[in-house]
């Protein structure tokens, strides 16, 4: 039987204690394509922490890295590209609103923003690269959200309904220019007018449930797929479905699960083949996960109620022995000495796990093939 848990998060409580300090950059002069992919903005008023994507699409280029690396600050903004179109003969990615879902979850504000210069690829002459934001539409926004004094979640949704389907138009026009110029062929634009279309004539509403309904079909495939950077003791994987206050639902998948008799285990998982342990990417990646399963409340399994509890699992080859940050600061310094960590390593390990007891979940290192 497969094993389907439902959770409820009223709210994010999560303290990141790995985010790395951010480069700061007056708002007079700021750029969103020279700034670093997450940074501080500020002027003589207000600071924000605001973080980049370069794909509208969750699996590439880690964005939750650097949404992770904003999140202690109190107001937090990310910029995602409504479409990436790299050429026929490469990607082109939507932004999907489960991503906008988790952004409100985390209370992130995001602007929805659009490429409007690229450059001819010189590897693959049929591809364009260096694709640029339109820079002063992304400032505007940022000034929008200074004077915007309600949730980022509010702030989401006015700009689904309200802005969306103008800033696609524009998304549309730019690229209709960058083909022209690059003379690189891009996708069809279909993909593009069946958004805009979807919007104007059945509401917003509508594009969020079509887009809930794409993640629920690609939770399941992940249900049923082991990625490379997962070494899993077994293929448990499990859907998650977690609801808002508002009701919102977002469809998420557990690497692992395990039970602990009415406790369920909720594992993610990330694997290094090469190293003691994974990058600090993948284990930010990791992380995001972790603020909303130590988030969970009212959770079940195939409709039995259950406790829960959060693991985040690192896996390597060269690990000789296994410990967990519910161990004794002894038992961590001998793992770490017995298997040659470097200074960094075992600071990064103890930070992690430090991170771990202040937000109530679990952090494993551990052998695997």
């Amino acid at each position: 039987m497969a094993t389907n848990i439902t959770g409820i998060i009223t709210g994010i409580k999560y303290v990141p204690l790995l985010g790395e300090q951010l480069p700061e950059y007056d708002f007079a002069q700021f750029n969103i394509n020279s700034a670093k992919t997450a940074c501080i903005v500020h002027d003589r008023q207000y600071t924000f922490a605001l973080s980049k994507w370069v794909s509208p699409k969750r699996s590439r280029s880690y964005p939750f890295e650097r949404v992770y690396n904003t999140l202690n600050h109190s107001k937090k903004i990310t910029v995602i590209p409504v479409v990436k179109d790299e050429g026929e003969q490469g990607d082109c990615d939507y932004v999907q609103w489960d991503t906008v879902s988790l952004m409100s979850l985390l209370d992130v504000f995001v602007i929805f923003a659009y490429y409007d210069t690229a450059e001819v690829n010189p590897r693959n002459k049929q591809k364009i690269t260096r694709q640029q934001f339109n820079a002063q539409f992304v400032n505007k926004k940022i000034r929008e959200i200074e004077q915007y004094h309600s949730s980022a979640l509010h702030w989401n949704l006015n700009e689904l309904k309200t802005n969306f389907s103008k800033i696609l138009d524009k998304a549309d026009c730019a690229y209709k220019t960058i083909e022209r110029n690059t003379g690189v062929k891009l996708h069809s634009r279909e993909g593009l007018a069946k958004i805009k279309k979807t919007i104007r004539d059945n509401t917003a509403d509508f594009f969020m449930e079509l887009s809930r309904q794409k993640s629920e079909q690609a939770q399941k495939r992940e249900s049923v797929t082991v990625q490379p950077k997962e070494s899993l003791q077994s293929l448990s994987k499990a859907t998650i479905t977690i609801c808002n206050y508002l009701g919102g639902k977002y469809f998420l998948t557990a690497d692992e699960v395990g039970f602990e008799g009415k406790k369920i285990i909720l594992v993610e998982s990330k694997h290094s083949k090469k190293t003691l342990l994974p990058s600090v990417g993948d284990i930010k990646d990791g992380l995001w996960k972790m603020a909303l399963f130590s988030n969970l409340s009212c959770v079940a399994v195939n409709e039995i109620p259950m406790k829960s509890e959060a693991v985040l699992v690192l896996t390597s080859p060269k690990i000789k022995s296994r410990v967990c940050s519910k161990e004794s600061a002894k038992s961590v310094d001998t793992l770490l000495t017995q298997n040659k960590f470097s200074p960094k390593q075992m600071e990064i390990v103890k930070t992690l796990f430090e991170e771990a007891k202040r937000n109530n979940f679990v952090v494993e290192i551990r052998y695997s093939p």
